[in-house]
């Protein structure tokens, strides 16, 4: 009785693994270490689009895409010498209808009767997701390729323009020396404005073209605390003046990734920015803060100044030439190159404010 109520567990059990086997939504194949089909699910069948007969009947090698036959070759060696328990490899194969398929494979041994070795196969189809990384790494590809082809237009554009400019100043110096008489003429001077307005320009274009990303190698650790501290010291005239309080509460200790040039003028920036848009209503406050998120640092820039109305302006906040309050003093360049300057060190900014109340700054570094 005890042995016919084992033999009925064991069938029991053998049944449910079969149709476990059989019925699982992944392919799954028993192969020897050949690499021969001994046993397939219909999941298999499916994926590949070939009967089981078929698939018995064939070199598994015999479907696989030529440039990735030898995909398994070493972790196969670590599997058969015990070095690893299982492994997965990516690996590519003609459907029966001649399309090429992506198979995202794991492969582990198994010990049947008799001791002998064998492998068991999962396959899962991932064609979708590998077309669509290789979609992106395109497009990727092909940005890269048009930003440099930028890149390098805007360097011969900023250049021909600044020799243009350069000349044309020169021109009217010229002009004003052999003729004292020109620096009465009104038109004179109108044509020396325009041409200095020019060639502030261009000194603003050059500027932005001359920023790029920058590779991690080759930035340096910034004490942030420190920088702040140099930039308050820089404009601490310009702070007396307009009786402005400038706490400086960064962690003594943080450190980002960055370029000294170009954390010197995000920070300046914001300050002066901070100073130029207060409110005569109330004493300005800046306070400058730092927080650790994940990789990155988060240095906050915060002022109870004027504000920015970001319902009307936030699309255009970071544009260049835009403007947001009546100061006849303002361009419309520090924020645009001061967005750039952080984007080109990998990090990002963000904006919050509120008209008459104030405006928070948020800037993302990478965490040294």
């Amino acid at each position: 009785m005890k042995v016919s109520n084992h033999l009925r567990n064991f069938s029991n059990a053998y049944d449910v693994l079969e149709r476990t086997f059989n019925n699982t939504y992944n392919g799954i194949a028993i192969v020897n270490l050949d690499g021969n089909w001994l046993k397939v699910n219909e999941s298999v069948c499916e994926i590949f689009g070939y009967t089981r007969w078929e698939l018995f009947n064939m070199d598994i090698n015999n479907i696989v895409y030529a440039e990735d036959l030898a995909v398994h070759e070493e972790k196969f060696e670590k599997l058969i010498n015990g070095d690893i328990d299982k492994y997965r490899v990516k690996q590519r194969y003609f459907h029966k209808d001649g399309s090429i398929i992506w198979m995202l494979i794991s492969v582990s041994l198994v010990y049947f009767k008799e001791g002998r070795p064998h492998m068991i196969w999962q396959f899962n189809d991932v064609t979708n997701r590998q077309k669509s990384q290789d979609k992106l790494k395109l497009m990727l590809r092909v940005a890269k390729e048009q930003n440099e082809r930028l890149t390098s237009f805007a360097n011969i554009v900023t250049h021909n323009l600044r020799s243009h400019s350069g000349n044309l100043s020169s021109l009217t110096d010229f002009l004003e020396e052999d003729y004292s008489n020109l620096s009465q003429n009104e038109n004179f001077q109108l044509l020396k404005t325009a041409i200095e307005n020019l060639q502030e320009t261009v000194s603003h274009l050059t500027e932005v073209a001359r920023i790029k990303e920058i590779e991690d190698s080759k930035m340096e650790s910034l004490n942030l605390y420190d920088f702040a501290e140099k930039a308050t010291y820089n404009i601490i005239a310009l702070a007396q003046n307009a009786e402005a309080i400038i706490y400086n509460e960064i962690d003594e200790d943080v450190c980002i990734k960055g370029i000294p040039a170009y954390l010197d003028s995000i920070i300046l920036n914001f300050l002066t920015n901070a100073i130029k848009y207060k409110s005569d209503k109330r004493r300005l406050i800046i306070e400058l803060r730092s927080i650790i998120q994940d990789d990155f640092v988060v240095l906050t820039i915060k002022d109870n100044g004027l504000g920015i109305d970001l319902d009307k302006f936030g699309d255009t906040l970071f544009q260049m030439y835009k403007t947001f309050h009546n100061n006849k003093d303002a361009i419309g360049i520090g924020l645009f190159i001061t967005k750039n300057h952080i984007e080109s060190l990998g990090g990002k900014i963000e904006v919050k404010s509120e008209v008459d109340v104030g405006t928070e700054f948020s800037i993302c570094f990478k965490k040294a």
